[in-house]
């Protein structure tokens, strides 16, 4: 009887993984770790799955309306932009598995500069594969990000306050 107790146990353990990422709220406590889960949601790593972000929270459901809440840094906002030239779509909260941007897997030069003018990130950055270039940037700060492509360039003041956007879709490139 033990062993069949322990071979279910083991069971659903490999099925709360497999579903969710993991079932007990205890699995992922490190930066490192919620920022690497973001980012395999991010590139399609997990089927029958979807996974929104909003300021504080990933948020992950299963096919069945099953939820599994991960709670993000607390010192860093997850930030996600697709620039465009001629498709976009509104948007507030990200959907790591359904928003979908015009330029995919393409290079741009992203730069971003807090409110003192300090270079944050300066650096050329190809989007993936929903045409969305994610960042992770500093909390409680306002920032001027331009994105250049082909000539093209987007400007746009972004802030990381609680409550925010964490889908950056109104960057046209002209």
């Amino acid at each position: 009887m033990t062993f069949l107790k322990n071979s279910v146990a083991i069971l659903i353990s490999i099925i709360c993984v497999i579903l969710l990422g993991a079932c007990s709220n205890d699995s992922v406590h490190e930066p490192d770790e919620i920022k690497k889960l973001v980012q395999k949601y991010s590139i399609g790593e997990f089927e029958n799955l979807s996974a929104s972000i909003t300021s504080t929270e990933l948020v992950v459901s299963s096919e069945n309306n099953n939820q599994k809440v991960y709670k993000l840094p607390s010192d860093e906002f997850f930030v996600s932009i697709a620039p465009f030239i001629n498709t976009t779509h509104e948007c507030a909260i990200h959907s790591l598995t359904g928003c979908q941007g015009e330029l995919v897997e393409q290079e741009f030069h992203v730069s971003i500069k807090d409110e003192e003018g300090n270079t944050v990130l300066d650096q050329e950055m190809k989007s993936l594969n929903n045409g969305f270039i994610d960042l992770w940037l500093p909390r409680n700060q306002t920032f001027l990000v331009e994105i250049e492509y082909k000539g093209r360039i987007a400007k746009s003041e972004i802030s990381t306050f609680e409550g925010d956007n964490t889908c950056i879709t109104t960057m046209q490139l002209i």
